[in-house]
């Protein structure tokens, strides 16, 4: 739970509702029109109109009234008029309250008493500060606190946690030590360069000797001088705090956590927070805040004139924060992240278990926080596209894997002219070596043969366009049907209206491996996946794509990555496009081996296109596994990952072209 020093106090606005009215006579005839009229000022703001239907000083009462209102700082109140007993001179009436404490704060509901006596001004209420609250004594006044459980953690898949806990400085004040509030306030607000506004809000309504905690921060974001100039204001401290903020990998998927003071979160997330709260402003972290985070236990208290607590009027209790369990492996995600430090650019690779759909790494280049493209970058597939197109054809009867098809240099199909890298071609070509080179030409002029129909059927076969869904925002691929000859050519080789994301083309990869597509997974007790959660394939269909992508590994176009004694099978890929308003060339690695599958992408300049960048990512990835891993993947306790280092980027063009 959170410590003494950082229980907090309730801040919000306030605000009357009223649905009567009524005009106060000068002297009261019943106890009822006193009441009723006490009860109306009091309820409207105006604190002196009611306390003229009091025993006591004007003054002093309208100050108790307006205080309970900013003690408590109520968003609304609302009386109902109850029972009055009148017995000769003397009355007692009780009356229901309704004081709204704040936006997502509850309601505070509770019987009040009142005493009345006659005079010769008539009914006036004996005034005591048991009228505002039945056990409010004198000396005494109303407060909200909060007591805050700790931020639940988020592990892997073997309970190892993906978030380090930071050093925090929380800048504070004690009320009564402040040499005028609104200055003392005004001053810790221009050094922190903050709005003094809610801070002077919390701290009015604070009880006057705690420590009230109004700015958290980062230790290692915060100057020595600027704690230095904040200590130098009277009644200004700082405390020291450990929180589990900052991911230690997987960045973009974890996700980033602020205390309310730092990074603007006010305008950056649709609630009301407070200093000491924790929120999680993108990724797991935001999806799962209230889990995460867990609620505030709410208390009604009273405290005394030396800001001790008296008394509990009304308690609400929170719920315990909890923690997340992911299906990432740190040891994957950390050699993932590791291979794409290799690039020159952007890139981004999904690794997941073939049998399961299970993610076990998502990571981006560069690692930020806000960097999700693993799941939600939106790219041309090109030639990788052609592990879908190629199912395509064979389902088809189009073609299969002995059949020739040729590979010329360039082909026109429609009014649409597609060529080779390096406009190239295949010597007696068969359309398993097309694979395995990722010959445009062949796959553009099979389109017609395989029709529209087939080739939309085998994307949603692969889960292109689906309606699978993760925890996080997802980009799951987009496949718009074609309408002529040329468009079906161009689907064939991923262009124009074909858009995946990595994490789309790894599954794609993953639903080869297994011979079953399953829809993605990433966090164990979560609602992900999709009605239909996995799609067996036609068992000779994944047979012959297998045999493919072994071809392209072996002697084909991602023979780089021909490794190790456990076969990999893939597809790669270079297609210029649009990237960010500039063209790109974008590389892909798509393929599995044992029981992982992966896709790589990699952002370069179209000089550089023929450096095999994500082959190499892809390559090193699958080397610093640990020995055994892509057999059993994820299975026993994160560790250090061994193997080779990534080797260098290849030489200019593709073999055999």
């Amino acid at each position: 739970m959170t410590p003494p020093p950082l229980r907090r106090f309730l801040a919000a606005g306030t605000g009357v509702v009223m649905a009567a009215v009524m005009t106060a006579c000068a002297t009261q005839p019943s106890p009822e029109v006193a009441v009723r009229t006490f009860l109306l000022d009091w309820q409207a703001g105006d604190y002196e109109a009611a306390a003229r239907q009091t025993t006591g000083d004007v003054e002093e009462v309208a100050d108790a009234l307006e205080g309970a209102h900013r003690q408590l700082d109520l968003a609304g109140l609302r009386f109902g008029l109850g029972r009055i007993r009148q017995n000769g001179k003397g009355a007692t009436a009780e009356f229901d309250v309704q004081a709204d404490l704040g936006i997502g704060d509850p309601v505070w509901r509770y019987t009040g008493e009142m005493s009345l006596g006659r005079g010769q001004d008539g009914w006036k209420i004996a005034w005591s500060p048991s009228v505002i609250h039945p056990d409010l004594n004198e000396g005494e006044r109303l407060a909200v606190s909060y007591d805050v459980p700790d931020r639940g953690e988020i592990f892997d898949r073997n309970d190892e946690p993906l978030v380090s806990e930071d050093q925090l400085i929380v800048f504070g004040v004690v009320p009564a030590e402040l040499d005028g509030m609104k200055e003392g306030v005004g001053a810790l607000a221009e050094v922190l360069g903050e709005e003094p506004g809610p801070m002077l809000d919390r701290v009015r309504s604070a009880p006057p000797e705690e420590f009230q905690p109004l700015v958290l921060l980062r230790k290692n974001d915060v100057k020595t001088s600027v704690v230095r100039k904040a200590k130098k204001i009277a009644g200004v401290g700082t405390t020291d705090l450990t929180m589990p903020l900052t991911p230690t990998m997987a960045n973009g998927v974890i996700g980033e956590v602020a205390g309310t003071a730092e990074h603007n979160v006010s305008s950056r997330v649709v609630s009301t927070y407070q200093a000491g709260d924790t929120v999680g402003l993108n990724g797991l972290q935001n999806v799962f805040q209230q889990r995460l985070a867990g609620t505030a236990t709410t208390e009604v208290v009273t405290v005394n004139e030396k800001g001790k607590q008296t008394g509990v009027l009304e308690t609400w209790p929170g719920t315990q924060s909890g923690s997340l369990t992911t299906t990432l492996d740190s040891t994957a995600q950390r050699v993932a992240e590791n291979s794409l430090a290799q690039l020159p650019g952007p890139g981004y690779m999904v690794a997941l278990d073939t049998r399961t759909g299970e993610i076990l790494a998502a990571a981006g280049s560069p690692n930020d926080l806000s960097n999700d493209g693993a799941f939600t970058k939106e790219y041309e597939p090109g030639e990788a596209f052609t592990i879908v197109s190629a199912a395509a054809a064979l389902e088809s009867g189009a073609t299969k894997p002995s059949a020739t098809v040729p590979c010329d240099p360039e082909t026109t199909v429609g009014d649409r002219t597609f060529a080779t890298p390096n406009n190239g071609g295949l010597w007696e070509p068969n359309f398993t070596k097309d694979f395995a080179f990722a010959c445009t030409t062949a796959f553009a002029g099979l389109g017609e043969g395989v029709g529209a129909e087939a080739l939309e059927s085998a994307a949603a076969d692969f889960g292109i366009d689906g309606d699978w869904r993760l925890s996080v925002p997802t980009f799951n691929g987009e496949f718009i049907a074609p309408e002529s000859a040329g468009d079906t050519a161009a689907a064939m080789v991923g262009q124009d209206r074909v858009a995946v994301s990595p994490l789309s083309m790894a599954l794609v990869a993953g639903a080869v491996a297994d011979g079953t597509w399953h829809a993605p997974r990433l966090v164990r007790d979560a609602a992900e996946g999709e009605p239909n959660a996995s799609r067996e394939l036609p068992k000779e269909t994944v047979e012959q794509l297998r045999e493919m992508m072994r071809a392209a590994v072996v002697e084909g176009g991602a023979s780089r990555a021909n490794l190790s004694t456990v076969p990999v099978h893939g597809q790669a890929a270079s297609v210029k496009q649009d990237v960010g308003g500039e063209e790109t060339a974008v590389q892909w690695f798509v393929g599995y081996q044992g029981n992982v599958a992966f896709a790589v992408v990699a952002e370069v300049d179209p000089a550089m296109e023929w450096d095999q960048y994500a082959i190499s990512a892809g390559s090193g990835f699958l080397q610093n596994l640990p020995y055994g891993y892509v057999e059993d993947p994820g299975a026993g306790k994160a560790g250090d990952a061994g193997g080779a280092a990534p080797g260098a980027p290849g030489p200019p063009g593709v073999p055999g072209i």
